[in-house]
């Protein structure tokens, strides 16, 4: 694991931030020290087996939430009379006068389809986090930088 880097600087305090005057006194306020200190640190591997554990905790969010609003929809297009219209359009293609859609069916399908996509992209994803290693070995990672500021008055 690597090691932050931390660099302590000062930075001229911005107009905002320095302190309002008060109306009472005549003496001016001195402009505040504003330190920042960085700190660099660099991402060299991910875990797989928490990789996988959050791509399908969020895949299956998503499905559940993409069914849940399937069927809303489906309930608002059979309300409007859309459902009904689509299954008389589809009976006159196939020369079936009693073509219906079963809700039931469809929802089944949607869900069975919705897991395997699910499980394609949870391993896709872990397989992305895999390369990410690898290519992290080779080429160093990704370095990302945290800077917290700490005002200091006198």
């Amino acid at each position: 694991m690597a090691r932050a880097k931390a660099v302590l600087e000062s930075v001229p305090a911005k107009p905002e931030a320095r302190a309002p005057k008060k109306p009472r006194r005549k003496r001016v306020a001195s402009p505040r020290q504003v330190f920042e200190r960085r700190y660099v640190q660099t991402v060299r591997s991910v875990d797989l087996w928490s990789v996988l554990k959050v791509a399908i905790c969020f895949y299956l969010c998503a499905l559940i939430v993409i069914l849940v609003a399937g069927v809303m929809l489906w309930w608002i297009a059979s309300a409007a009379g859309v459902v009904a219209s689509v299954e008389s359009f589809v009976g006159q293609l196939v020369n079936n006068k009693d073509f219906r859609l079963l809700s039931w069916e469809v929802l089944r399908a949607a869900t069975l389809i919705g897991l395997v996509v699910v499980c394609l992209l949870t391993v896709v994803t872990v397989l992305a986090a895999a390369f990410y290693n690898l290519f992290s070995e080779l080429l160093g990672g990704v370095e990302v930088t945290v800077v917290e500021q700490e005002e200091l008055s006198e």
